[in-house]
């Protein structure tokens, strides 16, 4: 599917919603896939995200080096998948080749985005927090990219059941996004 860029005036619509993420990191050689459902819009100028990240994981290795991280959106189409990448580490296992995920080159950064999500977000580590037994990485975005047809000009298209994405409940429990209302 084709890719679409969005202004970056709209970034945080495409996470605004708290769902579930991929977030993709490379140093050198090693590239991971990590899930995480901690993530925050920070800043409309400049455009920041943050992420949480427990400082044992591969992915806070990879990240601290490398000082960039990519923030791809997934759908309910691969739960499977992604319930995987957030329960087995990338030390041992090559998370890309286990899943079937696949790689697409980044415009700015060395980690690679995952074709089968709908939305990514590349950003470069601007400022790194301790938060107890995780490190929150504050991250610039530089990019934004989705799939052609999820978002509107302004909002992705979350009652599409093609672009439904997941919230994490704990454990191997999510939800989808669904109805989408709005107030007067």
């Amino acid at each position: 599917m084709k890719k679409i860029e969005v202004p970056l005036i709209y970034a945080n619509r495409i996470i605004n919603h708290g769902c579930v993420i991929l977030v993709t990191s490379k140093y050198k050689d090693k590239s991971n896939i990590i899930t995480l459902a901690w993530q925050m819009p920070v800043s409309h100028k400049p455009k920041l995200v943050s992420i949480a990240v427990h400082k044992k994981h591969f992915s806070h290795m990879l990240i601290t080096k490398s000082k960039e991280f990519i923030i791809n959106i997934p759908t309910r189409t691969v739960i499977d998948a992604i319930h995987f990448c957030g329960s087995v580490s990338g030390r041992e296992i090559d998370k890309f080749r286990k899943t079937g995920f696949t790689e697409i080159e980044a415009r700015y950064l060395n980690a690679p985005l995952i074709k089968e999500c709908i939305g990514h977000m590349e950003c470069r580590v601007k400022k790194i927090y301790a938060g107890g037994d995780h490190t929150i990485f504050l991250g610039e975005v530089l990019r934004v990219v989705v799939n052609e047809g999820v978002f509107d000009g302004k909002f992705l298209r979350l009652d599409n059941p093609r672009v439904q994405t997941l919230h994490h409940l704990g454990e191997n429990r999510y939800m989808v996004s669904g109805v989408v209302i709005q107030a007067v």
